[in-house]
């Protein structure tokens, strides 16, 4: 299963001069620094109930998890604590370790990873509370606590240009498949190369819909380029997305419904050693109306500021704590 490292399809997709700024600004540029301590309780911290205490946030080393591990560093900062920033962990398992082992506070993981890659389950349940459920009370003998998820579900997807998805009037899955069965020339597919070989990728789709794609119809390349040749809107009609990427709203991307539900649930939570939250309860009173505020256009807006824009994901993530009222900025 996919364990939400995505960097290097990424980067290689990027043009020189993208890839220069977000070396300067980008994932990674705080991580092994303090966060500093300029924010005010907005709605959240009031009355600073961390104070004194010293945490640490961890995360994996692509955008959208750097973004989410930065808002709760910088929510514990406006709840008075210390925070020390360890984000842009190489891998799943080293960003996992660190929230075991205890050496980090708390990140942002996906439920599918938790309940496929570290719990070492097969199925996906596709009810995205009850898998929540399923891997909270799995982890808790690891000694690891799941807080809420969020409606953030970063997930496979297909997507294709407006105006061609328009032309054949596609909204889901479904219809994919119906016209893989009216009219099998007309759907030309571009995928990338991990999409091409998966389970949970298009094989297990066309099994799961029905679709009868020709061979000859499918092209595989690079993550990256599947975008900016599904925007291109000529070689292909549609492709495999992830389904919070900052690319899409930014290349006007349509995403289709995966209505039979599929795609396996990746849905973002905050985890915790278990004896944080124990010696901190008032953390997940804290944390809580963040993940409740998050879901994939939220992440898609805040991807593309760093992706696209090349904004630094701190930034990114302090702006939309203050936009949301979560916090204040110190005048």
């Amino acid at each position: 299963m996919r364990t939400r490292s995505r960097s290097r399809a990424r980067a290689l997709a990027f043009p020189l001069a993208l890839l220069l700024a977000l070396a300067l600004s980008g994932c990674g540029l705080h991580s092994g620094t303090e966060i500093p301590e300029d924010l005010l309780p907005g709605s959240l911290g009031q009355g600073r109930p961390l104070k004194g205490v010293t945490l640490t946030i961890a995360s994996k080393n692509f955008t959208e998890n750097v973004i989410l591990a930065e808002m709760i560093g910088l929510v514990w900062t406006a709840a008075g604590a210390h925070v020390i920033d360890k984000t842009n962990i190489s891998g799943s398992i080293g960003a996992r370790q660190a929230i075991v082992s205890g050496t980090a506070d708390g990140m942002y993981e996906y439920t599918g990873t938790g309940w496929i890659t570290y719990q070492g389950n097969t199925e996906p349940i596709t009810d995205p509370q009850k898998q929540w459920q399923a891997v909270h009370d799995a982890d808790l003998g690891n000694g690891v606590t799941w807080l809420p998820q969020s409606r953030l579900n970063d997930t496979y997807a297909l997507a294709g240009n407006a105006a061609n998805v328009g032309r054949h009037h596609l909204t889901n899955l479904s219809d994919v498949a119906a016209l893989s069965r009216s009219d099998p020339s007309a759907l030309t597919l571009c995928v990338d190369n991990e999409f091409a070989v998966r389970d949970d990728g298009l094989s297990g789709m066309e099994k799961a819909y029905g679709m009868r794609i020709p061979k000859s119809n499918i092209r595989t390349m690079d993550a990256g380029i599947v975008y900016t040749t599904l925007a291109d809107g000529h070689s292909c009609l549609l492709g495999d997305v992830y389904s919070t990427d900052g690319r899409i709203p930014a290349l006007k991307l349509k995403v289709l419904d995966d209505d039979r539900h599929f795609f396996p649930n990746y849905n973002a939570a905050p985890v915790l050693p278990t004896r944080t939250v124990q010696k901190y309860p008032q953390i997940p009173g804290l944390l809580n109306p963040v993940s409740a505020k998050l879901d994939n256009t939220v992440a898609q807006s805040l991807n593309s500021k760093v992706d696209v824009d090349g904004q630094d994901p701190r930034a990114v993530a302090r702006q939309w704590l203050i936009d949301q009222g979560f916090v204040k900025p110190k005048s």
